[in-house]
């Protein structure tokens, strides 16, 4: 799958205004906790929760804590770590949202889109085996998917008897992956899931969608001039991998892992059009030079810009070798052809496998997506998914059979990575937050009766609504 960029991208926001039906159920500020006993500690009362700091932020409570979780949820006795768990607080009368990004958690007060679109409470989780949530010693058998998803329902679990209401599940791209995993093991949890960008590569040797993805987005005129400074890097390899040596050395990188500076070179170089069209829009092609005539330093600050040439040093993968495990033991990884760059191109898009140190084992396990496509597509209930045009990880998505209810697929038009219920057109957006609402039980007559009516029920924070700035080739 992608490789590390240097920027991770957070779910992108909606940005709405409170409607006159939701003002009544908006009204609340931070909760007023019930019997006297103040949030803090009924939340600090659950066994194996710890306070790490709270944060203020106006009209919520922010509370960054820890929680022991056991390593092996097969076999509790082998041992437990402290997992991290943000809460953004605002009532215990308010429904809540689930949120994952399924790489490391921002303890930052943010909300996602879907706290945003019902005004609720929001309960962030880290990934395991992402530091310092990892446990020691580290036994990589124990992560995966299934685990995972054991981590999410124990915290479900007890923050369930303090937030009553209804509860909804989300995350964008691996955060949208690990929301549809934790539904399909734990399918009675969750009233609703709102997973974006997830890709779904069920069949991991077969990849051609993504090859048909890079023949026909954006323009023609846009593809070639991608393609063309891609195969300038490759050509201009010598000087451009010298520019690399003296960054490396000024950086105090070291290249262990992929096996050398070659090998790292050209994974950024061959992730360079995917980056682009994961974040960047078709109006921008016109900031990227025409190959021909760029100098070599124009090539350089064009592919770091999108790329990132620290990605591949063991600086770059170190934060995110549990991804690049993930990728090679289930999720899978998309290997693409580019053929522009035949006769170049010393490695081919490298696999996962090269991005683990190598004390780490590893086995690819075919089934397990498999299982997770299956399963939407005959069970799939109450499940939204939220995909971008122009986005190379909607390539591969998940879909909807026969068995799926009150189950939906979107795509927002010209959207990249950043695809959102805000950007879906005007009627699709309409539907797709009264669902939202609806799921929350937080529906308004009037949207129940018209969903043209359905707006998001908080107001507009500039700072709580803040993407972040950090981005991933990963999804």
């Amino acid at each position: 799958m992608r490789k590390a960029f240097r920027w991770l991208l957070s779910l992108v926001v909606l940005i709405g205004t409170v409607s006159a039906a939701g003002a009544t159920a908006g009204a609340a500020t931070a909760a007023e906790p019930t019997a006297g006993t103040d949030i803090k500690d009924r939340i600090l009362a659950i066994p194996g929760m710890s306070l790490i700091e709270e944060k203020p932020y106006p009209g919520y409570r922010f509370f960054v804590l820890n929680y022991t979780q056991p390593v092996d949820h097969r076999r509790p006795d082998k041992g437990t770590f402290k997992q991290r768990i943000t809460l953004l607080h605002k009532d215990t009368n308010r429904p809540t949202v689930f949120f994952t990004s399924g790489y490391n958690v921002s303890t930052t007060p943010r909300r996602s889109e879907p706290t945003t679109i019902i005004d609720g409470n929001q309960v962030s989780l880290e990934y395991r085996f992402f530091t310092p949530s990892r446990p020691a010693p580290a036994d990589w058998s124990t992560l995966d998917i299934r685990q995972a998803a054991s981590d999410q329902h124990r915290v479900f679990a007890e923050l369930k008897k303090i937030y009553t209401k209804k509860w909804l599940s989300t995350g964008g791209s691996k955060g949208g992956m690990t929301a549809t995993y934790y539904e399909r093991h734990y399918p009675r949890d969750m009233d609703g899931v709102v997973a974006y960008v997830a890709p779904n590569d069920v069949v991991n040797n077969e990849d051609s969608a993504y090859d048909r993805f890079f023949e026909n987005v954006g323009t023609k005129e846009c593809r070639d001039r991608l393609n063309a400074v891609q195969r300038e890097a490759l050509v201009r390899r010598e000087p451009l991998e010298a520019v690399y040596e003296k960054y490396a050395a000024d950086n105090k990188l070291t290249f262990d892992t992929v096996g050398g500076l070659d090998r790292a070179f050209e994974a950024v170089v061959l992730d360079y059009v995917w980056a682009f069209w994961q974040y960047s829009l078709l109006a921008d092609c016109d900031t990227i030079p025409a190959a021909a005539t760029a100098t070599n330093q124009e090539i350089w600050d064009s592919i770091d810009a999108i790329s990132g040439f620290s990605a591949y040093a063991d600086q770059g993968l170190s934060t995110y070798t549990p991804y690049y495990y993930q990728a090679g033991t289930e999720l899978g990884s998309p290997d693409i052809e580019q053929p522009h760059l035949d006769g170049l191109s010393r490695y081919g898009y490298q696999p996962p496998r090269n991005f683990v140190p190598r004390d780490i084992p590893m086995r690819f396990k075919p089934w397990v997506m498999k299982d997770v496509d299956t399963w939407v597509r005959h069970n799939a209930t109450r499940m939204m998914f939220v995909n971008g045009q122009n986005d190379p990880w909607s390539a591969e998505p998940f879909r909807l059979g026969a068995g799926a209810r009150d189950s939906y697929v979107y795509t927002a038009p010209g959207a990249n990575h950043g695809a959102s219920v805000a950007r879906l057109a005007a009627d699709e957006k309409a539907k797709a937050t009264a669902t939202i609402l609806t799921w929350a039980g937080v529906a308004s007559a009037a949207v129940q009766e018209d969903p043209a009516k359905a707006r998001p029920l908080a107001k507009a924070d500039a700072k709580l609504d803040k993407r972040d700035t950090e981005r991933t080739l990963r999804p």
